[in-house]
């Protein structure tokens, strides 16, 4: 059988498709590019919006239509969370956002059998952290390892929770296994994903937490950059940080979710946390390392939110000096509280989100001035046209050299100069 998948959403969607693309050659299929001809086709949907639910049905919908006579398989979070829509595309086999394994040998019987087949459990009864193989795409030098899976925050605008299911956490045994497995298959850095990491460890009532684990990465595979994914304030206490900050191989990156900077807007939000936390994390991680690169999600025109209260938020992303920001005007995700709220107009909330973004690039652009004449260890991906190659400090500045050959090296590099957007460098020194 010849299989292509097609992925939408998350880092942790990615995750599981390149997992899925694994498993099916384990089982002695074969995995093609999109524009190529194969039996069956999987769409691995994402629901984090209503926008991302169109996608995903425009995207069925294509594939039927390009490929009459194969398979379509689909599987995610749209599937999980809208089965009754999902029946009606008219795909062949229809998953959810668990048990990849029985999804992949029910696509074996559909395309032996050519009969509808469907498997979509209740997320939020699940217990089970599903162990997949962990890995990157080929020609990368950064791997991805999921750790962790479920969500039980609950925020009022997100419908995670529901097409995830509660906290599950992959202990740190099999997590190291599989972390010294990367290494050895030559990746430089492993970033630590799931729909959650904060809460890694909640569910195996071991008294362990994040630092935990990142320990015990960090021991097994010495000399491998390791990258945390998206973190919650609370994750960062006077303990982590000084934890953290022992660890050489550990990059000085820490994305903590903030929303909105503003605390009715963050209760609206049913955040659990509040602005004066939020900056006591920043001011920690500040406090331990070298100018740490702190990044950030933002929602601008949240339901309710005023202009008073958007002001605050601006004035706050300031004070905290954020190197990079993702901004996102608010979409309505039907199935959650804050839909059922008042709603900002979207000409709103899409001005809103251009003024956010005018400050964050103000803010990385003082920033990547800030790098200039320091030297880091960059971590080299690819060429680039004239002569360039690409890559990435600690920090997770891009940085441009010239070079060539560079490929999965680790150089040093001395920061000449910045765009706003990217570093400048010259390799000095000797590869690590």
């Amino acid at each position: 059988m010849k299989a292509a998948i097609y992925t939408l959403g998350c880092k942790v969607n990615q995750y599981e498709t390149q997992a899925m693309e694994q498993q099916l050659r384990a089982m002695g299929h074969e995995t093609v590019s999109l524009s190529e001809e194969a039996d069956a086709y999987i769409i691995n949907t994402c629901s984090v919006t209503a926008a991302s639910d169109q996608k995903s049905r425009q995207t069925v919908h294509r594939l039927r239509r390009e490929h009459p006579g194969a398979v379509i398989a689909v599987c995610g979070c749209y599937s999980q969370t809208h089965a009754d829509e999902a029946r009606q595309l008219g795909a062949d086999l229809l998953g959810g956002s668990g048990d990849r394994n029985g999804f992949l040998r029910l696509l074996e019987q559909a395309v032996a059998q050519r009969k509808p087949l469907e498997s979509i459990d209740t997320a939020l009864h699940r217990r089970e952290f599903e162990v997949l193989p962990a890995g990157g795409l080929s020609g990368r030098t950064r791997a991805m390892l999921k750790v962790e899976d479920g969500c039980s925050n609950f925020c009022s605008y997100c419908i995670i929770p529901y097409a995830r299911g509660p906290v599950r956490s992959l202990p740190p045994e099999p997590a190291a296994v599989q972390a010294s497995k990367l290494m050895a298959a030559g990746y430089r850095e492993i970033v630590l994903t799931g729909i959650e990491i904060s809460s890694w460890g909640r569910d195996l009532n071991r008294g362990e937490t994040l630092i935990d684990l990142v320990e015990t990465l960090c021991a097994a595979v010495p000399g491998v950059r390791i990258r945390l994914g998206s973190l919650e304030p609370r994750t960062v206490t006077e303990e982590f940080c000084e934890r953290a900050a022992m660890l050489p191989d550990l990059c000085p990156q820490f994305h903590l979710s903030l929303q909105s900077g503003c605390d009715t807007t963050l209760r609206r939000m049913n955040r659990h946390y509040d602005t004066a936390r939020y900056l006591q994390s920043v001011e920690l991680l500040n406090r331990h390392f070298m100018r740490p690169a702190v990044t950030t999600d933002l929602i601008t025109g949240f339901p309710g939110e005023t202009e008073e209260e958007f002001q605050q938020t601006l004035a706050f992303i300031r004070t905290c000096g954020f190197a990079r920001m993702h901004i996102f005007p608010y979409s309505v995700r039907p199935g959650t509280p804050a839909a059922a709220m008042e709603q900002v107009p979207k000409p709103v909330r899409e001005e809103r989100a251009r003024r956010a973004a005018e400050t964050a690039a103000e803010l990385r652009r003082v920033y990547l001035e800030g790098c200039v004449g320091e030297t880091y260890p960059v971590l080299f991906e690819e060429s680039r046209p004239g002569g360039k190659y690409f890559g990435h400090a600690p920090n997770y500045s891009g940085v441009y050299v010239d070079g060539e050959n560079l490929h999965n090296q680790t150089w040093p590099v001395r920061i000449t100069g910045t765009d706003g957007q990217i570093l400048f460098g010259e390799i000095g020194g000797e590869a690590e």
